[in-house]
């Protein structure tokens, strides 16, 4: 027979298995979509990219003048 000490630590332990596995499922959930943008990002460039070669050359400026703006308030920090 089980005495209630056993079982109220079973219950604990299930408790603390039930948030880890939520944390981590939380985590592996942020993880795909963070991948999901990126691929997204990426499938759009290369069609934008290809199909207008002006537009590649706007997209690198602007891309230069992102990490020029990036560094100057980074380096402000």
């Amino acid at each position: 027979m089980v005495d209630s000490a056993s079982g109220g630590e079973l219950h604990e332990d299930f408790s603390r298995e039930s948030v880890q596995l939520n944390r981590d499922l939380e985590t592996m959930t942020e993880e795909m979509e963070n991948i999901s943008v990126r691929l997204t990002l990426m499938a759009y460039d290369m069609v934008v990219l290809r199909t207008d070669p002006q537009l590649s050359k706007a997209h690198k400026r602007l891309e230069d003048e992102y990490l020029k703006c990036k560094a100057v308030i980074c380096k402000s920090k």
